[in-house]
C-alpha cells in the first residue's frame, strides 16, 4: 500500500468509524452475579414446581433486575442509534422501514404431544391458564399480575397488577374476569376485571357462614344463569354479577364446601367437602330449583379432593397432593363408581382435568388425555416425554384459535406451549 492509498484508507476509517461492542442481557446478568459473589449472597435461583407460585416471585426477582438493566441498554442504544435495532445477541443491524423480516417458527418441544411448539418463555402460574373467546388468561409470576394473551404470538395483550397471588384460576364469566384475591377466616373477597383491557371493574366482599374450608380447591364456579357461585364457609353463596350481591345462600349440614361446580343444564349443584387433607372426600349433591340435597358419596383417597369440574355425564375432580395427583370421573356424581383418567402427576406437578373447547382435557407429567364429557372415557392420549429422567409436565389446558394451549414445565426450559390434537378430541367426537 502507498502513501496516498494508506491516507485515504484512514481517512475513511475516521468517517465510518466500526461501532462498539453492544451490551447484551448476559453481560448484565454476570455482572450482577459476580456482584453478589463477591457479597457472598448468591444462590442460583430454583426453578419453580407445581403449586407453589410464591416463591416463584423472589426467585424470579433476579430476572426482573437483570431485565431493568438491560432495558436501560436498549434505551441507550437507542438514544445514540435511532436508526439501529438491537439484535438478541447485542449486535446492531440496520431494518428496512418498507421491509418486515418474517417471524421464525416457534421451536418444537423435543417428542412432544401433538406436535407442541413453545410460543413463549412467559413464566405462568401452573393450572393458572384458561381461555374464553379469542384470548388466554393467566397468572404471571415475575411481574404478579392477570395477564390476557394473544394465542397467535402468545405476547401480552393486557395485564392487571395483584396485590396477591390468587386463590383459584380466573374464571371469565360474560365480559369480566373473576379472581378469588382473599379466601381465609370469615370472609372471601372477589374482584372483577373488563375481560378485554383488564380494568378492574368489581370488588365484592362475602361473609362466610363459619370458617372457609382449609382444603379449598376450585371454590368459585359459573352457572349457566349467569351467576356465580362461592364456597363461603358452611354455605354456597349465589351472587348475581349485574349487582355484586348475594342473592340466595344453600346451606350444608355443618361442614365447609371446599369446591363448587355447577351441572350444564343448571339444575343440579355439586359441592366438595372435607374436614382435612386427609379425612375422608364427600360430594354432594344439591337440586338447584329447591336448595334441596339430593345425593352424596365419599372417596377416601388420603388426600385433597378438589378442582370439580361438572360435564353432561357427571363430575370430574382430583386427588393426592404434594407427590401425586391425579384426575378422577364420577358417573352420574357417584363416586362409588368413580374411576382415573390419565397418568396422573408426581412432584409437585399438575393432573387437572379442564372443559374448555366441548371437551374435557386432563394434563399431567405421564400423559396429555382429552376425554368424552358423557361417559369420561379417553379419545386421545399422548404421552408426556421426560429429559433425562427428569419429569416434565403440561398443565391445565385451554382451547382457543383453534389450538389447544398449557403451561410446558420442562427439564430446561418454561413457557406457555401450543399443540394441535387429533380430530378425535373435538367436540363431535365426544
Amino acid at each position: 500500500m502507498n502513501t496516498e492509498e494508506r491516507q485515504l484508507s484512514e481517512l475513511l476509517h475516521r468517517v465510518t468509524p466500526e461501532p462498539p461492542r453492544g451490551v447484551t442481557v448476559e453481560d448484565v446478568a454476570l455482572r450482577l452475579a459476580s456482584q453478589a459473589g463477591q457479597r457472598g449472597d448468591f444462590r442460583e435461583p430454583r426453578r419453580p414446581r407445581g403449586r407453589a407460585w410464591a416463591p416463584v416471585l423472589a426467585a424470579a426477582s433476579v430476572f426482573i433486575v437483570a431485565g431493568a438493566s438491560a432495558g436501560i441498554v436498549l434505551l441507550t442504544a437507542s438514544h445514540h442509534s435511532p436508526s439501529s435495532s438491537l439484535s438478541s445477541s447485542g449486535a446492531t443491524s440496520s431494518v428496512s422501514p418498507s421491509r418486515t423480516a418474517p417471524q421464525a417458527a416457534p421451536p418444537a418441544i423435543a417428542s412432544g404431544p401433538w406436535a407442541a411448539q413453545l410460543v413463549s418463555h412467559q413464566a405462568l402460574a401452573p393450572g393458572s391458564l384458561v381461555s374464553a373467546g379469542n384470548s388466554l388468561y393467566a397468572i404471571g409470576v415475575v411481574a404478579r399480575a392477570l395477564d390476557r394473551i394473544d394465542p397467535a404470538t402468545g405476547s401480552i395483550a393486557a395485564t392487571a397488577p395483584l396485590s396477591s397471588l390468587p386463590v383459584d384460576p380466573p374464571l371469565v364469566l360474560g365480559n369480566t374476569v373473576w379472581l378469588v384475591s382473599y379466601y381465609g377466616g370469615g370472609s372471601v373477597v372477589l374482584h372483577g376485571y373488563d375481560a378485554q383491557a383488564l380494568a378492574q371493574t368489581a370488588s365484592v366482599t362475602v361473609p362466610a357462614i363459619g370458617q372457609v374450608s382449609s382444603t379449598a380447591q376450585g371454590v368459585l364456579a359459573a352457572g349457566p344463569d349467569g351467576r356465580l357461585y362461592l364456597a363461603a364457609g358452611d354455605t354456597v353463596a349465589v351472587l348475581d354479577p349485574a349487582t355484586n350481591q348475594v342473592i340466595r345462600r344453600i346451606y350444608l349440614p355443618g361442614i365447609p364446601a371446599s369446591s363448587v361446580a355447577v351441572s350444564p343444564d343448571g339444575t343440579k349443584l355439586y359441592i366438595g367437602t372435607a374436614l382435612s387433607s386427609s379425612s375422608p372426600f364427600r360430594l354432594l349433591i344439591y337440586d338447584l330449583a329447591n336448595g334441596t340435597e339430593v345425593g352424596s358419596s365419599s372417596l377416601n383417597t388420603g388426600g385433597g379432593v378438589g378442582n370439580l369440574v361438572a360435564t353432561s355425564g357427571g363430575v370430574w375432580g382430583t386427588a393426592g397432593v404434594g407427590m401425586s395427583e391425579w384426575s378422577w370421573f364420577a358417573p352420574g356424581g357417584d363416586l362409588s363408581r368413580s374411576f382415573q383418567v390419565g397418568g396422573g402427576a408426581g412432584g409437585g406437578l399438575y393432573s387437572v382435568p379442564t372443559l374448555s373447547g366441548g371437551t374435557v382435557w386432563v394434563s399431567g407429567s405421564r400423559t396429555l388425555v382429552c376425554a368424552s364429557p358423557a361417559t369420561g372415557r379417553a379419545l386421545a392420549t399422548a404421552a408426556v416425554p421426560a429429559d433425562h429422567n427428569t419429569a416434565q409436565n403440561f398443565g391445565t389446558v385451554a382451547v382457543a384459535d383453534g389450538h389447544a394451549y398449557a403451561y410446558f414445565q420442562g427439564a430446561q426450559q418454561d413457557g406457555l406451549a401450543r399443540m394441535t390434537p387429533p380430530l378425535a378430541c373435538s367436540a363431535e367426537g365426544s
